[in-house]
Parts: C-alpha cells; sequence; structure tokens
C-alpha cells in the first residue's frame, strides 16, 4: 500500500514510518497540514492521520477532504481518549479512531480492517484470477496453480513486488499508469532505477504467468478482473 502519515511527533512519525516500511508499504510522512496539502491528491491507498497538529486541526482537514468527495479510508492516531472525542474523529469521516501509545502491530491491523471495509478491496481480501492465480491482500501472499494435480503452492515474492502486485490487484480491471505506480510502488525512492517497475512487472510475470498483469500500450499495466 501506499500510504499518507501526518504526525507531527518526531519520535513516532519516524518509528511508524519505518515500521511500515520495513512490512512492504510506501509511506509519505508529512509533520504538518501545509506539506500534506502539497500531497494530499496522490493515489494514496489510506490515510493515517494524527488529530492536532502544529498548523491545525487533523479533523478538520479530514473533514473538509470528505467534503471533496474523497472517500480513502481514514485512520486517526491521537491522545484523545474521551468518548466524546471517539465520537468527533468519527464523525468527522475517520473510519476508525486508534488513542495512543499503540503498537505499531495493531495500527497495523486495525488499517487492514478498515480497507476490507473500503471499497478498496473489492468484496473479499482474498481474490481468484484466471490461471489458477491467488492473491491474499490481507495475508500479504500469493498461490498459482502447480498443476498435475498438486493443487495451489505459494509462491514467494519481494517486498517491492508485493507493493506492486498489491496496488494493481486492488485496482483490478482498470488501466494503472506508470506514474501511478511509481508513486504507489517506489514513492520517493531514489535509489531505484529507471526501469525498475518493468523488472518488477517481469518478475511477477515469470512467477504468476504472464497472463495475470496485461500491458496496455501507451498507457500502462492492469490486471484482469478477480473471478
Amino acid at each position: 500500500m501506499r500510504l499518507l502519515l501526518l504526525e507531527d511527533d518526531t519520535l513516532l512519525g519516524e518509528g511508524l514510518r519505518d515500521y511500515l516500511r520495513a512490512e512492504g508499504h510506501v509511506v509519505e510522512w508529512c509533520t504538518n497540514l501545509m506539506a500534506a496539502h502539497v500531497v494530499e491528491d496522490e493515489p494514496f491507498d489510506a490515510l493515517l492521520v494524527d488529530w492536532q497538529l502544529p498548523d491545525g486541526s487533523g479533523v478538520d482537514w479530514v473533514r473538509a477532504r470528505r467534503a471533496h468527495g474523497d472517500t480513502r479510508p481514514v485512520l486517526m492516531l491521537t491522545a484523545r481518549d474521551r468518548v466524546a472525542d471517539r465520537i468527533r474523529g468519527l464523525d468527522s469521516g475517520a473510519d476508525d479512531y486508534l488513542v495512543k501509545p499503540f503498537a505499531p502491530e495493531e495500527m497495523l491491523a486495525r488499517l487492514r480492517a478498515v480497507l476490507r471495509r473500503s471499497h478498496a478491496v473489492p468484496g473479499s481480501a482474498r481474490l481468484t484470477f484466471a490461471g489458477g492465480v491467488q492473491v491474499d491482500l490481507e495475508g500479504r501472499s500469493a498461490w498459482r496453480d502447480a498443476g498435475d494435480g498438486q493443487g495451489l503452492q505459494r509462491v514467494e515474492i519481494t517486498a517491492r513486488e508485493w507493493a506492486l502486485l498489491e496496488a494493481l490487484a486492488r485496482r483490478a480491471g482498470r488501466v494503472v499508469t506508470k506514474s501511478e505506480l511509481d508513486r504507489l510502488v517506489l514513492g520517493n525512492d531514489a535509489h531505484v532505477t529507471s526501469n525498475a517497475l518493468e523488472v518488477h512487472i517481469s518478475a511477477l510475470r515469470r512467477k504468476l504467468g504472464r497472463d495475470l498483469i496485461e500491458t496496455v500500450r501507451g498507457l500502462g499495466y492492469r490486471v484482469v478482473e478477480p473471478r
């Protein structure tokens, strides 16, 4: 997933960013609303938003995003634990509310839960595609029919390959442009080569079959609709 993390606490922000990146996600970390405004329309899969920021309220920012038609999942992060605060946060448009301090593992589990409830995961978190391929978006794993009656076998894929597969699978049936995939999968990583996407696409086709990911010439790539 590509995630926007809006958190002004340096220690917490760095810890969450590093944890999420270690889990294979692309993270854009902003410490204030001004920085978030620059990137808020980028193709993020979900938003992690602190309540109180140096230049305003994360709750008001979420409410404004909703008013402009933004339907992306939002997880509110805050030290406010009163019932009235929880209600206000959820009524602003947040999908879930997590009180600090919290374990990053719980944050990621809650994030998976709100994604399951959103349109980001069509129907089920486990998708089945033609060619005997299954992708488990929650379990972050993929299987392929081994043939010869052996059934499904788990396919070993790298963190970067998974980020690409997830980005395409969550948008199954529609063309995702190369520039959009660059932002979703590579983020602002300056240490990748210009043909990194093509290398990862080739690897996924080798592991999961050439028919899963279609090249739409001049536009980008598309994963076929799940069954």
